[in-house]
Protein backbone atom coordinates (compact mmCIF):
# COMPACT_ATOMS: atom_id res chain seq x y z
CA UNK A 1 0.00 0.00 0.00
CA UNK A 2 1.25 3.51 -0.83
CA UNK A 3 2.01 6.01 1.92
CA UNK A 4 0.55 9.46 1.13
CA UNK A 5 1.13 11.11 4.53
CA UNK A 6 3.64 13.51 2.98
CA UNK A 7 0.78 15.05 0.95
CA UNK A 8 -0.87 16.26 4.16
CA UNK A 9 2.19 18.33 5.17
CA UNK A 10 1.45 21.77 3.68
CA UNK A 11 3.26 23.97 6.21
CA UNK A 12 5.64 25.48 3.66
CA UNK A 13 3.00 25.97 0.99
CA UNK A 14 1.53 29.14 2.52
CA UNK A 15 4.95 30.78 2.80
CA UNK A 16 5.75 30.03 -0.83
CA UNK A 17 2.44 31.54 -1.92
CA UNK A 18 3.13 34.72 0.06
CA UNK A 19 6.59 34.99 -1.47
CA UNK A 20 5.15 34.60 -4.96
CA UNK A 21 2.53 37.28 -4.31
CA UNK A 22 5.20 39.66 -2.99
CA UNK A 23 7.40 38.94 -6.03
CA UNK A 24 4.53 39.76 -8.41
CA UNK A 25 3.70 43.00 -6.55
CA UNK A 26 7.37 44.06 -6.57
CA UNK A 27 7.54 43.29 -10.30
CA UNK A 28 4.48 45.44 -10.96
CA UNK A 29 5.88 48.31 -8.87
CA UNK A 30 9.22 48.08 -10.69
CA UNK A 31 7.48 48.11 -14.08
CA UNK A 32 5.38 51.15 -13.19
CA UNK A 33 8.50 52.91 -11.91
CA UNK A 34 10.33 52.21 -15.17
CA UNK A 35 7.41 53.58 -17.18
CA UNK A 36 6.51 56.58 -15.01
CA UNK A 37 9.76 57.34 -13.15
CA UNK A 38 10.89 60.07 -15.53
CA UNK A 39 7.56 61.87 -15.44
CA UNK A 40 7.37 61.73 -11.64
CA UNK A 41 10.93 63.07 -11.35
CA UNK A 42 10.07 65.87 -13.78
CA UNK A 43 6.99 66.85 -11.77
CA UNK A 44 8.96 66.96 -8.52
CA UNK A 45 11.62 69.08 -10.21
CA UNK A 46 8.94 71.49 -11.50
CA UNK A 47 7.47 71.75 -7.99
CA UNK A 48 10.92 72.39 -6.50
CA UNK A 49 11.65 75.07 -9.10
CA UNK A 50 8.31 76.75 -8.41
CA UNK A 51 8.96 76.80 -4.68
CA UNK A 52 12.48 78.13 -5.23
CA UNK A 53 11.31 80.99 -7.46
CA UNK A 54 8.50 81.82 -5.02
CA UNK A 55 10.93 82.16 -2.12
CA UNK A 56 13.30 84.38 -4.17
CA UNK A 57 10.64 87.01 -4.77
Amino acid sequence: MLNFKWLKNHKGQGMVEYILIIAVVVGIIFGVYKLMGGKVKEQFQNAADTIETATEE
